[in-house]
């Protein structure tokens, strides 16, 4: 039989006293401190103004400036002219895309000067006189009114666009004898809405940046195949010029590409500057054939590709162009194809089976492919390897339209009357340049805003993902960013609305595609308590039996003095 010691009073105190101060400490200091060092690390982030990313309301507005020349106003109409106020015409889009469009106008008479360069020969040299003369800023237009019977025009042109920000308007209703200011104006308006919708961005264009954010079925069919063959905005992107020789025994091509580059790449590049970063590489690919076997044509003696056959074209020669794994931008392929000499010629034919007389095509969103055939190099007495000198400005005249495509720059139908002067060795139009950037500014502003509002949307279902301060700081300085751009979009200020929008699109991603955020540095809380609970389930048994054992001597020790009282 065994027999329990029997404790003296002070050693069951100092064993109670123990029991509690041990659970005191457990509850006070370590589950506290357990939950403090098991919870996830979560920044603060700005959730008010995120939430009112999803409520952005973007207003467009165009700084129009309006010159009235010589003999296109009547003397008291010309005096009201410094006194009329700038006026504003605001539009409503519709439902597509939900933007504001203002477009805020100012009239004023020609100077002298002005009025010396449309005084030119030609309007291309009184265009290039104006610029010299005006300082027009980004996204802005000026419309200079000339006389119905001014020189500078053919009777049957009515619109003379530059490669500057300015245009020649016929004023046909100007010098209406009688007739106020107010009439005037008001009879310029659908002449100068058509100029604006030229120069200026439309609503193809919006609509066009904005493909991804409308709701199905409210995206036009030209908008959605100009934003299928444009490349989305980026911060970058790769450019390769790449030469493809499949006969090398017979053919020994050469190619200045260095110096066509110059002549015709880098100064489009250039004006594209404030768009993208680009960065521009060659390369010569022998023994590279193409996916599909040309066909003969009899008639035409030559071999021809099809239509239908030109998807096939690209993957087998894809696989030859070097992996673009170093750089997430994306990559703008130029193929310059020449034809063996048993295949030699071959034409590209396009779905009314009519010979393409550039010879080449574009994927969309990919590049473009040229098929350059050498004329006249066979003979029965041939020595092979044939030296070949290559066109380069025919190719790169076709390369260079392929890539206004490929940028986003759309082709600008002319209204009827209308004459746009060509771009020049630029290569774009400073108007035309204008228009890229109000729709990039647009998608930009729209795809960061998606991004962080998706990005805030997942971080705030699922509560254990963890936010380290970079994500947090990137997703301020894009918000802040956002910001920035919108007033600058309702300032007018196209340039730094772009920049903005840059800096905008570049932390989004940063902070959307965070490492961090894909690691397993968080688990739920069902997994915690998995985990910890064998850990800790030893130790708190003890320390419960013990609160338990207390309480219930403390409940008794009660009831005794109830029942000596009684």
């Amino acid at each position: 039989m065994k027999v329990r010691p029997v404790l003296s009073d002070p050693e069951k105190q100092r064993g109670r006293s123990a029991a509690v101060a041990i659970a005191a400490l457990v509850i006070a200091a370590g589950i506290p401190l357990w939950w403090k060092t098991t919870e996830t690390y979560r920044a603060w982030l700005p959730a008010a103004r995120i939430g009112e990313l999803e409520a952005l309301q973007l207003e467009l507005r165009v700084e129009v400036e309006v010159v009235f020349a010589r003999g296109t106003l009547s003397p008291e109409q010309q005096k009201k002219v410094p006194a009329s106020r700038m006026r504003e015409q605001q539009q409503q889009v519709d439902d597509k895309t939900g933007l504001k469009f203002t477009y805020e106008t100012r009239f004023r008479t020609a100077t002298v000067m002005e009025e010396d360069a449309l005084n030119q020969p030609t309007a291309a040299e009184a265009d290039h006189a104006l610029h010299t003369l005006t300082e027009t800023s980004c996204g802005s237009v000026v419309i200079y009114i000339i006389p119905e019977a001014s020189a500078l025009l053919p009777q049957d042109m009515r619109v003379y666009v530059g490669r500057s920000r300015t245009a020649l308007l016929r004023s046909q209703v100007a010098s209406v004898v009688g007739a106020g200011l107010p009439e005037v104006l008001a009879a310029l308006d659908p002449q100068m809405e058509q100029v604006l919708q030229t120069m200026s961005f439309n609503h193809q264009d919006v609509t066009a940046a904005l493909t991804d954010r409308l709701r199905p079925g409210l995206s036009t069919r030209d908008s959605l195949a100009d934003s299928m063959r444009a490349f989305k905005s980026s911060p970058g992107y790769e450019i390769t010029f790449s030469l493809l020789n499949p006969d090398p025994k017979h053919h020994q091509l050469h190619w200045d590409v260095e110096a066509a580059l110059d002549a015709y790449i880098y100064p489009l590049l250039h004006k594209m500057a404030p768009v993208a970063n680009f960065s521009v590489d060659s390369q010569i690919l022998y023994y590279a054939v193409l996916g599909v076997n040309p066909r003969y044509d009899a008639s035409a003696s030559a071999y021809t590709l099809s239509a239908d056959s030109l998807a096939h074209v690209i993957n087998p020669v894809e696989a030859r162009l070097g992996s673009n794994a170093a750089s997430s931008n994306p990559v703008l392929n130029f193929l310059l194809y020449v034809p063996d000499s048993l295949h030699s010629p071959l034409i590209i034919r396009n779905d009314q089976k009519q010979e393409v007389a550039s010879n080449a095509f574009h994927s969309p969103r990919w590049g473009g492919i040229m098929v350059y055939n050498v004329d006249g190099a066979y003979g029965n007495d041939t020595q092979f390897p044939v030296d070949i000198a290559i066109d380069m400005s025919r190719v790169m005249g076709v390369f260079l339209s392929q890539l206004r495509l490929m940028l986003g720059f759309q082709q600008t139908g002319a209204p009827p009357g209308f004459v746009l002067e060509a771009a020049g060795r630029e290569g774009v139009a400073e108007w035309e340049l204008d228009r890229l950037l109000w729709s990039r500014s647009v998608e930009n502003v729209a795809t960061a805003s998606a991004s962080i509002t998706s990005l805030a949307q997942l971080l705030d279902q699922i509560a254990n993902i963890v936010i380290n301060d970079n994500i947090a700081q990137q997703v301020a300085s894009a918000v802040t960013a956002l910001q920035a751009a919108v007033a600058e979009l309702e300032a007018g200020n196209l340039a730094l609305a772009l920049e903005h929008s840059r800096e905008a699109i570049s932390a989004s991603e940063r902070a959307f595609f965070d490492p961090s955020l894909l690691h397993l540095l968080y688990f739920p809380d069902d997994q915690k308590f998995a985990i910890y609970i064998p850990l800790f389930l030893p130790m708190c048994v003890p320390i419960l039996l013990s609160l338990l054992k207390i309480f219930r001597e403390v409940q008794q020790h009660r009831a005794e003095k109830r029942a000596k009282r009684d």
